[in-house]
């Protein structure tokens, strides 16, 4: 099995279900006896909030220096919103980071869906770096909600979801905006955050979601179990 570096702790709780699900994973392919190595840096999600990005650059590049001299063969990051520091970081590095927004096109594309609603908290939803890989890459148009949400959706990410509050509310409100994603045309949601699995399921609603949390732990104990 190859050594796999993960970088978390933005949030702990997405973190957690990225360790479990890849042991789990792994663990229904090779048997119960054993796990996967793995190596994981769990950053402090302050360092998100600071909204710095020369900072957050450097914290990211840093981290996957470490575990690359580690022993690493490649770093997952484990969340969405850090990918934004992908084209700073890669280039420096040896390895390879496997991209969250590869997972998400190569199922969409599987799946027969190539107008995706994309909900997140702003910087995911507004900065563009999941969206220009999904059509650069995959051909896939991606549409995210209305403005006048966008505060809303970034603050029960960032004040509840993220902190471990799951409410109805927050449910609710993300619920509603995959209607409105579904009447302006698209064939399938991306739960572009990695809580949002958490409160939102498949059965919840009438539209294909795309969790990104499981297609990029997926991509994770693929890599991890290749030859």
């Amino acid at each position: 099995m190859k050594l796999l570096g993960l970088i978390g702790g933005t949030s702990y709780h997405s973190t957690v279900v990225y360790y479990r699900k890849i042991n789990e994973m792994v663990g229904e392919q090779i048997g119960a006896q054993g796990n996967p190595p793995l190596l994981l840096y769990s950053m402090n999600i302050e360092l998100m909030r600071s909204q710095n990005t020369e900072k957050i650059n450097a914290s990211y590049l840093d981290t996957a220096l470490k575990l690359e001299k580690a022993g690493a063969a490649a770093i997952v990051i484990c969340a969405n919103t850090p990918h934004m520091v992908y084209d700073f970081v890669k280039p420096q590095i040896n390895i390879p980071i496997l991209h969250i927004a590869d997972a998400m096109g190569t199922e969409a594309k599987k799946r027969g869906l190539f107008k995706l609603g994309l909900l997140g908290n702003r910087p995911t939803m507004t900065k563009g770096f999941i969206p220009k890989i999904l059509n650069e890459k995959y051909q896939i148009e991606t549409i995210i909600p209305e403005t006048k949400y966008h505060s809303l959706a970034h603050d029960y990410i960032s004040l509840e979801l993220t902190q471990g509050i799951f409410s109805e509310q927050a449910k609710d409100f993300f619920l509603n905006q995959i209607q409105l994603l579904k009447k302006r045309g698209v064939n399938g949601v991306i739960l572009g955050c990695t809580e949002l699995p958490i409160i939102i399921k498949e059965s919840d609603i009438n539209i294909p979601l795309l969790s990104t949390t499981d297609l990029h732990i997926k991509m994770a104990v693929d890599f991890i179990l290749s030859a």
